[in-house]
């Protein structure tokens, strides 16, 4: 069964409708890439897979022990949170919070995990630093290791090189791909860049006025035939 499975799907805001009749699913070690106009619902598709918002119409069901609340979610920053005072080690702590309820302090578990997490980032030597003065491809790295914290299933990234520059944004794709490829976690991205998108991705979704779910190789080859008829 895919980790996660979307059908005839209808996604907007109150009565505005942004997204209808979308289908499509995602399975286990894939690496999805989102991509679409400004505007075209990616980001509320997101939310509505975390649970944060419910569809307007159609369902979500997932697979493999996966659940909304068993996703690992690398949003994008506003200014307030890359000035957030806590710790790294603090705030990948934050990931394990969705495991078992709310708990007033953390078990050694958590922090064992949180531990792995940071490892796999390379940033244990950044655990006591404060988050604020953190380079912002560290910021993305910290996020990652929290995302990490709360599955190692499924990651969702929301345009995770967003204002990072070419080398560091390089350097995200690469540690993103050995994840997928290396731990096998899945991945879903919403990303703006089509080119890195087919690079990296195994499946593409691109949404807007008109919808495509496929492989990599399908997208292309439509991508091809437009030029082509052009």
């Amino acid at each position: 069964m895919p980790q996660i499975k979307c059908t005839d799907l209808s996604l907007g805001y109150g009565s505005q409708q942004i997204l209808s009749d979308l289908n499509f699913e995602v399975n286990a070690g894939e690496y999805l890439c989102i991509v679409g106009e400004n505007g075209s619902g990616k980001t509320t598709l997101m939310k509505t897979l975390l649970g944060l918002q419910k569809p307007l119409g159609g369902t979500i069901s997932f697979g493999d022990g996966v659940t909304s609340r068993k996703i690992g979610y690398l949003p994008q920053q506003t200014d307030v949170q890359r000035d957030f005072p806590a710790s790294v080690q603090e705030i990948v702590l934050t990931g394990c919070l969705g495991h078992d309820g709310f708990r007033p302090f953390y078990n050694k578990a958590d922090k064992a995990l949180a531990l792995r997490s940071m490892e796999r980032m390379n940033i244990v030597d950044l655990s006591r630093r404060c988050y604020r003065e953190l380079s912002g491809g560290q910021q993305q790295r910290v996020l990652l290791a929290r995302a990490l914290c709360a599955t190692e299933k499924i990651l969702l990234l929301d345009e995770p090189v967003a204002g990072l520059d070419p080398k560091v944004t390089l350097e995200m794709y690469e540690l993103i791909e050995s994840l997928n490829k290396n731990d096998r976690v899945t991945i879903i991205m919403i990303s703006h860049d089509i080119d890195k998108a087919l690079q990296y991705a195994s499946h593409i979704l691109h949404i807007g006025n008109e919808i495509f779910f496929g492989t990599r190789e399908e997208y292309l080859s439509l991508r091809e035939s437009r030029k082509e008829d052009a």
